[in-house]
């Protein structure tokens, strides 16, 4: 059956289709050497993540498939699979400790979904690795255009976790650029994408590990959907923002204009955060003020009465919560996170371990945060600027206030390339091959992706 997609009055999935299509090959530098940084820090969250219980789970269950394949799934011993298996573990395995990247405005994580995916079809397919690189922007682009269209606040709100959501046309598209499809083929695999969200926020409710998950499993079915398309397999005309497309389906207050306002002039590259510590990102202007708080006045643990916190309606509602209870309690808790300020390290990912969050210096640091209250002031910025307000009330009486309005990683207060270096670092070391940060900056020369997966194999860590 021919498409119905025309030329002359394209559906706004259609036209982003044709927009990302177009990019392809065109790329500028600038864009180019960001997604290397986003490669960089996703790698290095996937080597750190796939250690980690939950993720040897899906990696586990990934590898006794049996799939046949070129791509490499870190931390299996060299073991390789089909891609799809591939994106799906290391999915996982990247947003395994709340160490990826953010795009705040559409809060959802990009990296965790699309580099997965561009490495293991970029490996499947012997591209190159500017090809990698090119796949990677082009997935950022859709992934947090679908994100920002759907109204994600509404959307994340009514129970949605919108990196699982949108992230499957972060890795469609991505996808599509390696298997070099035209427009009508990615307005085809979009279409058939919006049939493969999926992915609720209970984990906030009642725990369990699909967080953990949500990322892997965005990743393998946006690639699903476009090897689907590949083949043939239609999808609706308008799977993003028709009638019954995507963005109205999960969320009451849509924003279709947004897929494709500002096409070639907004890049979503530009607006990714990257994360200094590995808790839930709407609550790091909390951790940074309660740190700076720390640092600037000498706080020690003893000082210390009372604490209230001010914050967006998300922070409210959503990261109330007791952070001894678990470790994924203690990576979303405010409270936790900001007593692990005053008593820790939180840029140290060992501070958010089972055998630490126990730590009764942080739980009783926690019973001292009182409140966290709804603040308007966040709230009209949210989630495109973060904020908070933390202010500490001594033993003496005194009153110590401190706002964070644009934390750091934002693209309002951007890590430095050492700040970067030592992250990355800190996330490999003992874990990877000495040389893979060396191996990741040449990428964008290489002919061949070899060296960057052999080094990513775990039988080959040194």
């Amino acid at each position: 059956m021919a498409s119905r997609t025309s030329h002359n009055s394209p559906s706004p999935t259609a036209e982003l289709s044709r927009f990302l299509v177009e990019l392809a090959n065109k790329i500028d530098s600038r864009l180019l050497d960001l997604a290397h940084y986003r490669l960089a820090d996703t790698t290095a969250a996937m080597v750190f993540g796939c250690g980690l219980p939950w993720a040897r789970a899906v990696i586990d269950h990934a590898l006794s498939l049996n799939s046949t394949g070129k791509s490499t799934v870190v931390g299996s011993s060299g073991i390789s699979a089909n891609p799809v298996m591939a994106a799906l573990a290391n999915g996982t395995s990247a947003h395994a400790f709340e160490l990826d990247d953010v795009h705040e405005e559409a809060i959802n994580h990009p990296g965790a979904v699309v580099v997965p995916v561009a490495l293991a079809l970029a490996e499947e397919l012997n591209r190159s690795g500017r090809e990698l690189l090119e796949a990677i922007v082009i997935g950022y682009e859709a992934m947090g255009r679908a994100g920002i269209a759907v109204g994600p606040v509404s959307h994340m709100l009514s129970g949605f976790h919108p990196t699982s959501m949108s992230g499957v046309f972060g890795a469609t598209a991505a996808a599509s650029c390696l298997l070099n499809f035209d427009e009508i083929q990615l307005n085809h695999a979009f279409g058939i994408a919006s049939s493969m969200a999926s992915g609720t926020m209970e984990f906030v409710a009642s725990g369990g590990m699909t967080k953990r998950l949500h990322a892997g499993r965005a990743a393998e079915g946006g690639l699903t959907a476009a090897l689907l398309a590949a083949r043939g397999f239609e999808g609706p005309e308008d799977g993003l923002a028709g009638r019954y497309g995507f963005c109205r389906v999960f969320s009451d207050e849509p924003q279709t204009e947004l897929l494709t306002e500002d096409l070639g002039t907004r890049w979503m590259m530009d607006e990714i955060t990257v994360k200094p510590y590995a808790a839930c990102s709407d609550i790091h202007p909390l951790i940074q003020a309660a740190t700076q708080l720390r640092l600037e006045y000498d706080i020690q643990a003893e000082d210390v009465q009372e604490i209230h916190a001010e914050a967006p309606l998300k922070a409210v509602t959503q990261n109330d919560m007791d952070g001894t209870a678990s470790v994924m309690a203690a990576q979303y808790s405010a409270q936790f996170n900001i007593a692990a300020a005053l008593v820790s390290d939180p840029s140290d990912p060992d501070t958010y371990r089972e055998e630490r969050i126990s730590d009764p210096s942080l739980a009783a640091m926690q019973s001292k945060v009182l409140s966290i209250r709804y603040a308007e002031e966040f709230e009209a910025t949210y989630a495109w600027k973060m904020g908070g307000r933390i202010t500490i009330t001594l033993v003496d009486g005194s009153k110590l206030t401190k706002t964070v309005h644009g934390q750091k990683g934002s693209m309002h207060d951007r890590l430095n390339f050492d700040e970067l270096s030592q992250k990355f670092a800190r996330l490999t070391a003992g874990r990877a091959n000495p040389q893979l940060a060396a191996i990741i900056e040449s990428t964008i020369d290489a002919q061949s992706l070899e060296k960057l997966t052999k080094a990513l194999r775990q039988g080959d860590i040194s």
